[in-house]
C-alpha cells in the first residue's frame, strides 16, 4: 500500500490539521504495517501557482514537478490531505497541487455523457480544521469543493475529519481535536 500525505497548513507545529494528518497516516499505517508513506508538504515546497507557461510546457522545470505530483497521487492508494480552511477555502498551495492532479487525459476526460473520472480505486482522507463553527454551513468552501474534486477525478471514497473552532478558545480547541482523533479509527480502519 501506497499512502500519499500531504499538509498544506502555514502553521507548522501550531497546526490542527498537522497533528490531525499525522494520526490518520499513524492510523492507517497500524492496520497496514508494510504500507509506504510518501510525504509532501505544500506549505515548505510549495507548487508554483498554474501559469500559461507551466500549462503550456514551457519550463520544464515546473512540468517536471507537475508530473511527479501528479504521479504521486496516481500511484497512491490512499492520499492522506491536511486542508485547513483558510479565508472560507483551502489553502492557495493546496489549489495549486489540485491544478497539477486535475489533467484531462491522465485523471478525468470528457465523454458523450459527461465527464468521467479517471483516478479512482483510492481512498482519500481529508483532514480540515476552521477557526470557527463551519461545518455543514454555507460559509464552508473546504469540504464540498474537495469532495466535488474528487468525485469529479473518479474517487468514490471520500472521508473527511472534522476539528471546527480551533479558534474559539484553547478549551475548543482541544475538545476538537480530540473528537477529530476519536473519529479517526472507525473510516480509517477500512482505508488500509
Amino acid at each position: 500500500m501506497k499512502i500519499l500525505h500531504l499538509d498544506s497548513s502555514i502553521l507548522a507545529d501550531r497546526s490542527a490539521t498537522r497533528v490531525l494528518t499525522a494520526a490518520a497516516v499513524a492510523r492507517i499505517r497500524a492496520d497496514s504495517p508494510t504500507a509506504v508513506v510518501e510525504q509532501r508538504d505544500l506549505d515548505a515546497e510549495p507548487l508554483p501557482h498554474l501559469s500559461g507557461a507551466s500549462l503550456g510546457g514551457a519550463d520544464s522545470a515546473a512540468a517536471a514537478e507537475a508530473e511527479r505530483a501528479l504521479v504521486q497521487f496516481l500511484d497512491a492508494d490512499a492520499v492522506v490531505i491536511g486542508a485547513p480552511m483558510y479565508n472560507f477555502g483551502v489553502p492557495s498551495t493546496l489549489k495549486a497541487w489540485i491544478d497539477r492532479i486535475a489533467v484531462a487525459g491522465r485523471t478525468f476526460r470528457y465523454t458523450a455523457d459527461g465527464p468521467q473520472g479517471l483516478a479512482g480505486g483510492k481512498h482519500v482522507i481529508v483532514v480540515t480544521a476552521a477557526g470557527g463553527l463551519h461545518a455543514g454551513k454555507p460559509t464552508d468552501f473546504v469540504e464540498p469543493y474537495l469532495r466535488q474534486v474528487f468525485r469529479f477525478l473518479g474517487v468514490d471514497r471520500v472521508t473527511v475529519i472534522r476539528a471546527d473552532g480551533v479558534a474559539l478558545s484553547a478549551e475548543h480547541r482541544e475538545q476538537a481535536i480530540a473528537s477529530a482523533l476519536a473519529a479517526l479509527d472507525t473510516p480509517l480502519a477500512r482505508a488500509a
